[in-house]
């Protein structure tokens, strides 16, 4: 699993370790071991694989030691993200950070693993709501949907006009967005695995307070995630890693479903739910990876 040093990601780990071995990938090797260290205090195993996604050279080195563990990999959960930044920031290759590591990083790492996968393992993506212009929550807190364009524009950090007026939301939307379509054209193209996606539930303290006046940040850190379990669309944490695993986990041999935060089967935007976008996202975002020069 991506992304599991902090928030959704570290409860996942935790949850996930019960079943089995999990391999920590993340950037952070001290987080990464501090993670591992405390995993196996509990008695069970982890491994740790550090990786930048916003990095195409890095994702191609960790898939690479990932393989090399040999180890029966019974799933793969594409976690890790980044919010939609204030300032916009570049990678190595100029690509916006937000896509680089919220999608192009976690589709890079399932195509290299893919091979490797025994039939039946579950790539799970956690993808969000935001993504959709009609959400209701979404729309409350400022998204505006996903603004995809094309991979190539969506790298050079430019969406469809009309988005959100505040910096970086529509970066993270369309990441997500990307992530989604992603998800389900793999699982129609690879029917001998399977491929799933989660909404992990709204959860207030996870970063959406940056660029809100001070009362509302106060509320969003500390007062809305006291009542976040008892409302509806909303999530904590730890419940969305008890729902991550329990989808990761599933052997029922559901693909191409998208989960919300409850576990329970969703529906993404009517674009995201269109075979041709999908499969448009996937292949645009496959000649773009191509560009980069091999390591």
């Amino acid at each position: 699993m991506t992304g599991p040093t902090s928030g959704i990601g570290r409860h996942t780990a935790f949850e996930l370790a019960k079943h089995g071995t999990v391999v920590l990938v993340g950037r952070d090797r001290r987080k990464l071991d501090e993670v591992q260290r405390s995993i196996e205090q509990k008695g069970q195993h982890a491994i740790s694989v550090v990786c930048d996604l916003s990095d195409p050279a890095s994702v191609a080195r960790a898939a690479a030691e990932i393989i090399a563990l040999d180890l029966p990999i019974a799933g793969l959960l594409n976690n890790a993200g980044i919010g939609g930044q204030m300032r916009p920031t570049k990678n190595a290759l100029g690509w916006d950070m937000t896509f680089a590591t919220n999608h192009l990083g976690p589709f890079a790492l399932t195509e290299a693993l893919v091979p490797h996968l025994p039939d039946g393992a579950n790539v799970v993506f956690v993808a969000s709501a935001v993504e959709d212009p009609e959400r209701k929550l979404a729309k409350a807190v400022g998204f505006r949907g996903g603004r995809y364009i094309s991979a190539e524009a969506s790298a050079r950090g430019e969406w469809k006009p009309g988005g959100a007026t505040q910096t970086g939301f529509d970066a993270y939307a369309t990441s997500k967005q990307a992530n989604l379509a992603a998800a389900m054209a793999f699982a129609r193209e690879t029917p001998r695995l399977r491929f799933n996606a989660l909404e992990p539930g709204f959860i207030p303290n996870t970063g959406l307070e940056r660029g809100s006046n001070v009362l509302m940040r106060f509320l969003l850190k500390y007062i809305l995630p006291l009542i976040a379990p008892f409302m509806k669309d909303w999530s904590t944490p730890k419940r969305a890693g008890r729902v991550a695993t329990k989808v990761l986990i599933d052997a029922s041999g559901q693909t191409g479903i998208y989960y919300d935060e409850g576990g329970h089967p969703m529906l993404g935007s009517p674009l995201v739910r269109d075979p041709k976008f999908q499969d448009r996202v996937v292949a645009e975002t496959r000649a773009l990876l191509a560009t980069v020069p091999a390591q």
